[in-house]
């Protein structure tokens, strides 16, 4: 159960016990329910800026690099390299803002001080983890549509393993999520999370095989290539288009599950002490 360390003044305990008198048997869904719809709702409401405007910046990164590379750059036999491409970008907006969801939620909610208003509930750390993180998906995968939809005109995509490709756009868009649920959750103050993003989610999204394929890569920078997780995602992702790809899908997915897995029990623990949440 979350909540502050501090005694909490009469107003906040008498709302908290109308809660808990008033929840049902099935409170804590109702409750998980309750807050995902809230969580999906907040990036909605303003989906001109949370959805539209990455797929806008995906199309600008197709006509510019598809443009560029097109006809110089040769990285399957029977696929172009604007195809290649395509997949890469939808990837990338699908971690991208599943990352953006939760942390910018979170931290604002902290800034504002309108986080006390969750901490009062009688919610707990699984019911916050699965709202947050649920909402990430739902974002990040919303996105990975819209990409989609808007840039395979530009080129033919084969579907080959179509499961391939929604196992790991739901895996990357949960690791992503929770990923930000554990920024937001260490973070302070809206520049911590624009450093987290810039200097950790971004280098490492840009250097996963988005724009290239790593087998092009010298020795070395392919051998640190394969230590990213982001690189995992991508070409698993990748490999449902084109039944091709730099590793073993298998192994990609046994990556992602693995990350996915140590990243979700850091924050269901960090959530259960209430890091950061209790003051």
């Amino acid at each position: 159960m979350l909540a502050p360390t501090d005694r909490p003044p009469a107003s906040a305990a008498a709302v908290r016990s109308t809660l808990a008198a008033a929840a049902p048997s099935g409170g804590f869904l109702a409750g998980c329910r309750t807050l995902l719809y809230k969580e999906t709702l907040r990036f909605w409401k303003v989906s001109f800026q949370t959805v539209a405007a990455p797929v806008l910046t995906a199309i600008l990164y197709l006509l510019i690099f598809g443009h560029a590379l097109e006809g110089h750059v040769k990285v399957y036999d029977t696929v172009s390299y604007t195809s290649f491409l395509i997949p890469g970008l939808v990837m990338m907006s699908v971690l991208q803002n599943a990352f953006a969801n939760s942390s910018s939620s979170l931290i604002q909610s902290k800034v504002t001080g309108n986080l006390v208003f969750l901490l009062v509930t009688p919610l707990s750390h699984w019911a916050w983890f699965l709202a947050y993180v649920g909402a990430s998906i739902v974002r990040g995968v919303v996105v990975g549509i819209g990409v989609l939809v808007v840039t395979v005109w530009f080129a033919d995509l084969q579907w080959t393993a179509p499961l391939w490709i929604i196992v790991f756009a739901v895996l990357g868009a949960a690791m992503m999520g929770t990923l930000g649920l554990l920024a937001g959750l260490w973070a302070e103050k809206f520049d911590q999370i624009a450093a987290f993003q810039n200097f950790i989610v971004m280098p490492m999204t840009f250097l996963s095989g988005v724009f290239y394929s790593v087998h092009t890569l010298p020795p070395f920078w392919k051998a640190v290539s394969h230590l990213n997780p982001f690189f995992y995602m991508i070409d698993g992702f990748r490999h449902g288009f084109f039944g091709q790809s730099d590793v073993d899908p298998r192994l990609s997915l046994a990556v992602v599950s693995g990350s996915l897995v140590v990243v979700c029990a850091l924050a269901l623990r960090l959530l259960r002490t209430g890091y950061k949440l209790r003051h």
